[in-house]
């Protein structure tokens, strides 16, 4: 998609800090970090939101969930705790149109969260 921020990162058109790309998934530092740790994992296959996903993107969707959890172990994280998050659709807080998890980490999180 032409006008997508996270494409537009994926394809090195706007710069990001990197932390893990294979054929499937990129995960790059979050530039307005909510915790110590935060990190975003994305496929690199566009797709809106979870909320337009289906069933032949299940395994595609566990392997972000797969990734976040990999990130968080090698930061040293994931012992301590660490929170992943999907938002889907502007009343839950999706501002991006692509699908992304937040990773957070590094510091005590609150609950309920926002």
């Amino acid at each position: 998609m032409s006008d997508c921020l996270f494409c537009k990162i994926r394809d090195g058109q706007i710069p990001a800090a990197i932390i893990f790309r294979d054929d499937d998934v990129l995960a790059f530092k979050d530039i307005n970090p909510k915790a110590p740790f935060h990190q975003l994992v994305i496929p690199t296959r566009h797709l809106a939101s979870l909320a337009t996903a289906d069933e032949t993107d299940a395994a595609l969707l566990g392997k972000l969930m797969l990734v976040g959890a990999r990130l968080a172990r090698e930061s040293g994280l994931a012992e301590g705790g660490f929170r992943v998050v999907m938002n889907a659709g502007a009343d839950a807080g999706q501002s991006v149109l692509h699908v992304h998890l937040h990773v957070l980490a590094g510091r005590v999180l609150a609950w309920p969260p926002g």
